[in-house]
């Protein structure tokens, strides 16, 4: 079988190099051949021996994932759904796609692309559509890479909607923020980043590169070794009573063990301090006590808050803040001195903001079912 060279990073696929006996600098040439140019045929790489070109054709392919559908929203932003595999409904005896969901928000100064790294996800979170899918499994380097090699290239041609100039990198921010928990999918990941950061692929900064997590306190001390970038948590509560309730990976990394977790990867990070993600859930964590809880709970770590008023989807059971409520709560974390953000609603209207993506998940986990059964009983 063809081995995906979208699967390397540049070590990896001068290691894959070396074994046919081709030097380190033709990988590097196809490397950059794939990442930069956007090609995908061998045949064009037209400084490259015709020799290897057709060695190539034979042992290797560039395949990214299938598009299913690209959406563009009224704000410009963008949603594809990928086709990853096959899966199948037992319900309906169907077959049908694995599908996983990618979003590119633009701005006047950035445009930052929402990459998804499992299809579904295992973490269960309340308040999540993608988590309410149950979870099939992790993407792979390919299918990470992937949707930034699609973006990236397909977004090329299309000018600024507000200066009107073309990008030559229309990507220049990007956030593990999509489908799956990305520290659980930690190897392929890291793998991905560190092609997304090369200067012969996509040369982004750390500091424009975030990975945010639900918790996974392990594999934050792993990343912080391994490819510390920017991180941000979704934290969503103040307590651990309220935490173990919307999210469940808390029973198992407290809030005590995940604040010195972020202590520990300040001292590696490219930022010096730690984004925190808070979903606004009406009548569930947005009251003033809750925001003097986080005061205390994160005195002693550097962070700003970034809160983001929920995004209602069928059947959540959870209401979007009301807007005084979400006023009184930054307030009450501005005047303690926090740097705090209010997450802009994007793309809503092809649910695409966060919290939405969904995808299309054939769960292998059960966790669907287990779901429903807790819920009727």
């Amino acid at each position: 079988m063809p081995q995906n060279l979208l699967d390397f990073d540049l070590a990896g696929l001068t290691a894959w190099f070396a074994e046919r006996g081709e030097k380190p600098f033709r990988a590097r040439q196809v490397f950059r051949w794939i990442h930069q140019s956007g090609v995908t045929d061998f045949a064009q790489m037209t400084d490259i021996a015709k020799s290897l070109r057709e060695k190539l054709q034979s042992e290797a392919i560039v395949q990214v994932p299938a598009i299913n559908y690209a959406h563009v929203s009224a704000d410009g932003t963008r949603k594809w759904l990928f086709d990853v595999g096959p899966g199948s409904d037992a319900a309906a005896d169907q077959a049908w796609r694995n599908g996983i969901e990618t979003v590119f928000i633009p701005e006047d100064d950035r445009g930052t692309l929402c990459v998804s790294s499992q299809v579904g996800c295992a973490l269960e979170c309340t308040f999540c559509s993608t988590g309410r899918q149950g979870f099939n499994r992790n993407l792979t380097v390919a299918e990470i890479v992937g949707q930034l090699w699609v973006a990236q290239h397909s977004l090329k041609t299309e000018p600024n909607r507000t200066t009107g100039e073309i990008a030559e990198r229309p990507v220049s921010n990007v956030v593990m923020m999509g489908m799956g928990e990305p520290l659980a999918n930690f190897e392929n990941v890291v793998t991905a980043l560190g092609i997304m950061l090369d200067d012969h692929a996509y040369g982004l900064s750390r500091r424009r590169v975030t990975v945010s997590t639900s918790g996974l306190v392990p594999a934050m001390d792993r990343l912080a070794e391994r490819c510390p970038v920017a991180l941000a948590v979704s934290l969503h509560a103040p307590n651990d009573a309220l935490r173990d309730q919307i999210v469940p990976i808390n029973r198992k990394y407290p809030l005590a063990e995940l604040m010195a977790a972020c202590r520990r990867y300040l001292v590696h990070a490219p930022r010096d301090f730690i984004t925190f993600e808070y979903v606004m859930l009406a009548g569930v964590n947005d009251q003033p006590a809750h925001a003097r809880q986080l005061i205390e709970l994160t005195r002693d770590v550097p962070c700003k808050f970034n809160l983001i008023p929920f995004n209602p989807f069928p059947d959540s059971g959870y209401e979007k803040p009301r807007a005084e409520a979400l006023r009184v709560f930054r307030e009450i974390l501005q005047d303690a001195g926090y740097v705090v953000t209010t997450r802009k609603t994007r793309g809503d209207d092809i649910d695409a903001a966060c919290g939405q993506l969904a995808g299309k998940v054939a769960d292998k986990s059960g966790r669907v079912m287990k779901r429903i059964h807790r819920e009727a009983a």
